[in-house]
């Protein structure tokens, strides 16, 4: 062998021996980074179990809190209802006594007031029960008009008090 072929060949061992050293150093480095790649991905796992639990909790207690606003809102609502039916089943008992005339509506009258012209005795007349001020019957016609007002007012209110309730339990 000549010493060209000498070179040649021992360069060609070289070349073989860094190709052999250069598959092993890739080799190693995979072991070591499936290592770590292993490592970050049970960490990252770990993570989004730790988020996922979190987010389901906060889940529950929100739909926790909105079953409660919702269930004062329903007995709030039952309240309103109740209320406003033992005040409609009031009024039209009250209608029905003043149409049959089983009760009169009657207003005091100012005896000190000269503008009204309304020339009522002073004194009770010996048949009246009344032992007070003067008083004037009214029509039974305006007497319902009057009962129908403080009906609509009675439910107005009634409505406002359902309605700042309702503001109440939400806002909670």
């Amino acid at each position: 062998m000549t010493p060209v072929q000498k070179l040649g060949g021992l360069a060609v061992l070289v070349l073989l021996a860094m190709a052999v050293s250069f598959g092993v150093a890739w080799q190693v480095q995979d072991w070591r980074y499936d290592g770590k790649l292993a490592k970050q991905a049970g960490q990252f796992q770990t993570d989004l179990d730790t988020i996922g639990n979190a987010a389901t909790t906060q889940a529950r207690a929100e739909q926790d809190k909105r079953l409660a606003a919702e269930q004062r809102a329903t007995a709030a609502d039952q309240q309103h209802s109740k209320e406003l039916s033992d005040v409609q089943r009031n009024q039209a008992l009250l209608r029905d006594r003043l149409a049959t005339a089983d009760v009169r509506l009657s207003v005091l009258l100012d005896a000190t007031d000269s503008a009204s012209g309304c020339n009522m005795p002073a004194a009770a007349g010996a048949v009246s029960v009344v032992h007070a001020a003067r008083r004037a019957q009214l029509d039974p016609a305006h007497a319902q008009r009057i009962i129908a007002i403080t009906d609509d007012g009675d439910n107005g209110l009634i409505a406002l008090r359902a309605c700042q309730a309702y503001v109440r339990a939400i806002a909670r």
